[in-house]
């Protein structure tokens, strides 16, 4: 039996931190899953902006899926991490 994920789905250590990626590109599980879930864009319009192939989008969910807590963890992990630079940094435009 094949593993159709093993297709479109890799985890190299020192690429984007080690996180699931669709294979031979540098965008995560995670970015899909903020793609279609957050910012509300279909599967279909994921592929044609990234220029993938559809089913490693479909890959990407199925992986999202059976591993929903980790990537969940990554995305909050990500937002955490954007909002406490975001408070290290002043304003430029003074009250």
């Amino acid at each position: 039996m094949e593993l159709i994920l093993d297709k479109h789905i890799e985890i190299t250590p020192d690429i984007r931190g080690g996180k699931a990626r669709i294979t031979g590109t540098r965008i995560t599980v995670s970015d899909v899953v903020i793609s279609h879930f957050r910012l509300g864009e279909s599967l279909d319009e994921i592929a044609i902006t990234y220029d993938l192939p559809l089913a490693a989008v479909y890959a990407a969910i199925a992986y999202y899926l059976d591993h929903k807590d980790e990537i969940d963890g990554e995305i909050e992990n990500g937002r955490r991490f954007y909002e406490q630079e975001k408070a290290k940094k002043s304003s430029l435009v003074q009250p």
